[in-house]
């Protein structure tokens, strides 16, 4: 079966609201919901205001950057007060994923642990917005969502369309107020999920093609976003970069990037898009063999030199993170050496993602990325 002709599956929120404003066409869409439910974080919850919902509202901010199941467990308590008949996200990714979750689960029988894997969720028990407020996972537009077990330390991921969002909002003047070492992490967290997939053993072209434009997108537009956060052009396109990393998960997903960041999310508590900012050009420099003319291609596409030389990709693309102004050292978040190799069986083992790389990667090539980035 030739690349083009195999069969993949995009799902598509029905109704995405995009530019700057669109968060107020949430009122219309949103008129005749009875009991709202928002989920949102501590920083994003001062932002309800701007969506102009009607009905009971209720604003539940204690979503964290990391979620874990008893973090999901309280927002599914508070959803059982509630008996949303709207499920709103407003936030990053952390704050979607859980807005995804208690949509389909806060009337359910199924608890969380039953739900891990694909295709498991029965149902959906209230319509679901999404209104992105960083530039970064493309939460949005997907249909997976990820907690940490607080029994292993290890991510779940759900997967399921009944988690698909019935409208996704993505309003650019709402990524305004992020500061710019949250700005250039989700950046690059955009740009490694477009990447990944780019580069994947399961690439399509018709995902290559969404991956190009966001690669694209946060060439022009991340370093601008971070210098000056008030360029509306600049944090627009890195929305839309975003969105289209997200597009990009769904078919294919991300590989060994991701889960070589997972560890530091679950395990020392960095932000997912910090972790994933600061294994990427390792990732990226290991896998150039395997794919030289993609690799090549990235470099291009965010204006470095295009090359597919280990040493020379490493050098490029780090440098391109490190002049965001993100510290590259894992050493300078608080990570022990000691971590590094129970931390790399602990990557390798996540096969849903190591699976997709280009080139196998070893539990001693892992723990030679953690230590080059220490």
């Amino acid at each position: 079966m030739t690349e083009i002709s195999r069969p993949i599956t995009l799902h598509l929120p029905p109704r995405i609201e995009i530019g700057s404003g669109s968060a107020a066409r949430l009122k219309d869409w949103s008129a005749g919901a009875e009991r709202v439910l928002v989920l949102a974080s501590r920083s994003t919850a001062g932002m309800v205001g701007r969506l102009g919902l009607s009905g009971a509202v209720t604003v539940f901010d204690q979503v964290p950057g990391e979620p874990h199941d008893h973090d999901l467990d309280a927002a599914l308590a508070e959803a059982r007060r509630v008996r949303p008949d709207l499920v709103v996200g407003l936030g990053g990714g952390s704050v979607m994923d859980i807005a995804k979750l208690v949509a389909v689960l806060w009337d359910s029988d199924q608890q969380p642990a039953e739900v891990a894997g694909p295709n498991k969720v029965r149902r959906k028990c209230a319509r679901l917005a999404q209104v992105a407020t960083t530039a970064g996972t493309g939460s949005e537009g997907g249909i997976r969502a990820l907690f940490t077990s607080s029994e292993t330390g290890m991510k779940v991921a759900v997967e399921s369309p009944f988690m698909l969002a019935d409208i996704a909002v993505l309003d650019p003047g709402l990524t305004l107020s992020a500061p710019p070492e949250l700005t250039a992490a989700t950046g690059i967290d955009a740009l490694a999920h477009c990447v990944e997939a780019f580069t994947s053993l399961k690439s399509h072209p018709l995902i290559d093609g969404y991956a190009r434009l966001g690669i694209g997108l946060v060439g022009r537009h991340l370093a601008q976003a971070v210098r000056d956060g008030s360029d509306s052009d600049a944090r627009a396109g890195m929305m839309l970069a975003s969105f289209y990393g997200g597009l990009c998960l769904g078919p294919v997903n991300t590989a060994a990037g991701h889960a070589v960041a997972y560890p530091l999310g679950s395990r020392a508590s960095l932000p997912h898009g910090l972790a994933n900012a600061l294994v990427f050009a390792h990732v990226l420099a290991f896998n150039a063999p395997a794919v030289p003319e993609k690799t090549a291609e990235v470099l291009a596409a965010l204006g470095l030199p295009g090359s597919s030389d280990p040493a020379e990709v490493l050098q490029s693309a780090g440098g391109y993170c490190a002049d965001l102004g993100i510290d590259m050292r894992l050493s300078a978040h608080g990570i022990g050496v000691n971590d590094l190799r129970p931390w790399a069986e602990e990557a390798h083992a996540i096969r849903r993602l190591m699976d997709n790389n280009p080139r196998p990667m070893s539990v001693d090539d892992i723990e030679a990325i953690y230590r080059a980035a220490f």
